[in-house]
């Protein structure tokens, strides 16, 4: 069984529903846990509201939407744990989607959060983050060592230069800083807590999306049991290849 952490509000839809159908139709069980235990929404600008003549580039794909309407109908996500109710013991593996909003914040900066997921890394269980999810994880540090759980691992992310700066830009004269959930760009802070500058890996020049037919047009990195992706266009891969993780730890 695997968990799923969300915030109380505002994460992305593909991120979280694009992982949570390749989990569902690999007959792989998902929990989900939010910060009070209540059902926790996505983003609705991106879900609805949307970015006018921006929406080609900004908004989420219907075919996502699709698997996000059937993630928020199915029993899991309309009872989900608290966090401080998760037993990590009782799970296989840690799922950890990202989005930009405030909302955001009530994951990315959870005391209790970020005591499960050390868990997840200390047993050396199988965890997965993309986007802002790996910000969490930036954020967990192993008291045995003072680092962050990914000192020493080669990770990916939000990217700042082609991602999240330029969606700032494109949108901060009506949204202000609604693609900056910090002053300090994803980018910068997940580096910060790394062994080497060259862990973080930027993947292709020109990000493009992928799809359930084309998922090797996205872009992830994988080290050891850890898999990390950049953005919502990488989450067909990220999906395809967290289950192929989850299915190859299984049968070992």
């Amino acid at each position: 069984m695997i968990l799923i952490l969300l915030p109380s509000a505002d994460y992305d839809p593909t991120e979280s529903s694009v992982p949570w159908q390749a989990l569902h139709n690999a007959g792989i069980e998902a929990r989900f846990a939010t910060p009070q235990g209540l059902p926790a929404y996505a983003d609705s600008r991106l879900v609805s509201v949307g970015f006018g003549p921006l929406n080609p580039m900004l908004m989420t794909r219907k075919a996502d939407l699709d698997s996000y309407a059937q993630m928020i109908d199915s029993a899991a996500f309309l009872q989900p744990l608290a966090y401080a109710d998760v037993d990590p013991s009782q799970f296989d593996g840690l799922l950890i989607p990202g989005g930009h909003a405030k909302g955001m914040r009530s994951l990315l900066e959870s005391g209790q959060a970020r005591q499960i997921a050390l868990q997840f890394f200390k047993a050396q269980k199988p965890v997965a983050a993309v986007c802002h999810g790996v910000l969490l994880l930036a954020r967990t540090l192993d008291p045995d060592t003072g680092r962050s759980v990914l000192f020493g691992r080669k990770v990916t992310a939000l990217l700042a230069a082609t991602m999240e700066l330029p969606a700032w830009l494109m949108t901060c004269a009506w949204l202000g800083r609604y693609f900056r959930t910090y002053p300090q760009t994803v980018e910068a802070e997940v580096t910060a807590a790394l062994s080497r500058q060259s862990d973080f890996v930027r993947g292709p020049l020109i990000a493009r999306r992928d799809s359930a037919k084309a998922p090797q047009t996205g872009f992830v990195v994988r080290d050891g049991n850890l898999l990390t992706a950049r953005w919502p266009g990488d989450c067909h891969r990220f999906a395809k290849e967290w289950v192929a993780m989850l299915q190859a730890r299984s049968a070992g």
